[in-house]
């Protein structure tokens, strides 16, 4: 990686596609259990209130740009960043990687059958990849145990959680070392997209970096979460605006 920063107290890494895939397999060979994030605006923010939620970003062996609030704060600190890296775009590259080295993955989260079919979708698109297993996310802390106890039975060397955040942060975070895989990736609503639950934005919409308003258009019931982004707006300029003038009085 070229760098790091660190937007609002959450560090971001220098890091695209190809470079966060190469360090994931790195990782997933090694024996020292690893979190991967992918940072996004509503994270900071709530970040910012939450110390311990913080900590647990923080801690990430690597701490992707996910959303274009981070890309663009990011850049404003002199980091060098290219794009995004979302948990949907990052899965593909990776899945084809962990098929040719024969490195098992497990998925979890999400409502009923869909991480199974989201697994069902890689496997065919990657053959080769070995799905260790998968399970939905609904169950609560006394089922923690129960979980992290079935994906050691996996197998599985990379756990991919699509529990939401911050909860699959902070599920990593606590449980990836019981579960006996190797790297723990959040990876936000990604099943949905994969099982077929959920349209993705078209291309040019990805490119332009309005994915968020494409998705807020198609779910107008999310638009509590895009409050967010103003909040992070507001609050990245006062950052900026803070250590310029301590810079000026240096």
């Amino acid at each position: 990686m070229s760098g790091a920063t660190s937007v609002l107290g959450c560090r971001v890494d220098a890091c695209g596609v190809d470079e966060a895939v190469a360090r994931i397999l790195e990782l997933a060979r090694g024996d020292v259990p690893a979190s991967v994030i992918t940072l996004g605006t509503e994270m900071v923010v709530r970040a910012r209130r939450d110390p311990s939620f913080r900590s647990a970003l923080n801690a990430s062996a690597l701490s992707l740009c996910d959303t274009v609030g981070v890309l663009y704060a990011a850049r404003a600190r002199g980091l060098h960043l290219e794009g995004r890296v979302t948990g949907i775009d990052l899965l593909d590259p990776l899945c084809a990687a962990l098929a040719r080295e024969g490195l098992a993955v497990y998925l979890l989260g999400a409502k009923g059958d869909t991480a199974a079919r989201a697994g069902a979708a890689l496997a065919a698109r990657h053959p080769g990849l070995r799905i260790a297993g998968a399970r939905d996310g609904y169950f609560g802390p006394a089922q923690d145990d129960e979980a992290a106890a079935t994906i050691r039975a996996s197998g599985a060397r990379v756990l991919l959680v699509g529990l939401g955040s911050p909860r699959q942060e902070l599920w990593v975070a606590d449980h990836l070392a019981k579960t006996g895989a190797l790297v723990g990736i959040g990876v936000g609503g990604s099943f949905d997209v994969l099982a077929g639950n959920v349209e993705r934005a078209p291309e040019v919409w990805r490119r332009l970096n309005v994915e968020w308003l494409y998705r807020l258009m198609k779910e107008p019931w999310r638009w509590r979460r895009q409050l967010a982004l103003p909040a992070f707006v507001l609050l990245a300029l006062q950052e900026r605006l803070t250590a310029g003038r301590g810079s000026s009085t240096a």
